[in-house]
């Protein structure tokens, strides 16, 4: 058996793509949250894949886009400054006819970076035909140089196991950065917090969930019980939003929608923990958080003033 390697992969792309859906593939389990609204990713997401061949840490980013607010700042300089911690890069593009300023943004990025590895990846090529594959591998070639490039469907796991030999194979020797049974550094708190978010992002109308946080208020373990080894938690959560208008829709009618939201929230956050729950949802008001910075560290976002 060859020498062990191990490395951290960053997974970089324009909002959208797909780039949570590949990590939570990758890993088998998910981790991070993902819907079809852009922007779903506002953090560096750590998640753990240990082989025999070796550890790669994914490095899921916030989709790289032009900034509008402080939090769109604050996930922009996250996912640039995890390029440059990497010690391999995975760039996700979807089919296109053309190549968009996002991307184009994005090549002119990893032009500048000469020292680490550069997968191209291209998502869903189970929606185009191989004449048009090689027409979009051509394009994106033009733009950059890369060491390799792999046509995949992080939905349906196409080419999955191509991906993770080359990931093994460009990545260095090194040592286990994780026990070998770990899946992610995130702490339960913030995959508590994410979850909530995700169902909201899911289930309410388009014009609210960008302007959507989740906090946690508390979360205490009660004490064990004699007769039972799984551990029981009492969280409280609140959703924060920008508008009065907007807390009447995800309370909803005689608080029907919050209950929808709490209640799956629950049901996936018991299954991936381990545990129970006793999940208490509010919602609270506070116009232009996203550009706050004091409110963006109280939401967990480590931002600097």
């Amino acid at each position: 058996m060859g020498k062990f390697k191990s490395g951290f992969v960053a997974l970089i792309g324009r909002t959208n793509v797909g780039k949570s859906t590949l990590m939570n593939r990758l890993i088998g389990q998910k981790i991070a949250i993902t819907s079809n609204k852009p922007q779903t990713t506002r953090t560096k997401i750590r998640t753990i894949l240990t082989t025999e061949e070796g550890q790669a840490v994914f490095l899921d980013t916030p989709g790289i886009h032009k900034a509008k607010t402080k939090l769109g700042e604050y996930m922009v300089t996250t996912a640039e400054r995890t390029v440059e911690e990497a010690d391999l890069i995975l760039w996700l593009i979807e089919p296109s006819d053309y190549i968009g300023t996002g991307d184009r943004h994005i090549a002119e990025m990893l032009q500048g970076i000469t020292d680490i590895p550069k997968v191209l990846v291209i998502n869903k090529t189970d929606t185009i035909n191989k004449e048009e594959l090689v027409k979009l591998i051509d394009r994106y070639k033009d733009l950059c140089k890369f060491d390799e490039v792999v046509p995949i469907s992080a939905l349906k796991g196409h080419n999955e196991d191509v991906l993770k030999k080359i990931i093994f194979k460009l990545l260095p020797e090194g040592p286990m950065y994780y026990d070998e049974d770990e899946l992610t550094d995130q702490p339960e708190r913030q995959i508590v917090a994410e979850l909530i978010r995700e169902k909201a992002l899911r289930m309410l109308s388009d014009e609210i969930p960008h302007g959507i946080a989740v906090g946690i208020e508390k979360m205490k373990e009660r004490p064990a019980l004699s007769n039972s080894a799984v551990p029981f938690y009492d969280i409280e959560a609140s959703i924060v939003c920008e508008r009065d208008s907007h807390k009447g829709i995800i309370i909803g009618k005689q608080g029907a929608m919050l209950k929808k939201i709490g209640t799956a929230a629950r049901i996936e956050a018991e299954a991936l923990l381990g545990c129970r729950i006793n999940l208490k949802l509010f919602v609270k008001v506070k116009k232009d958080w996203r550009d706050s910075a004091f409110l963006l560290k109280n939401y967990g976002f480590d931002v600097e003033d």
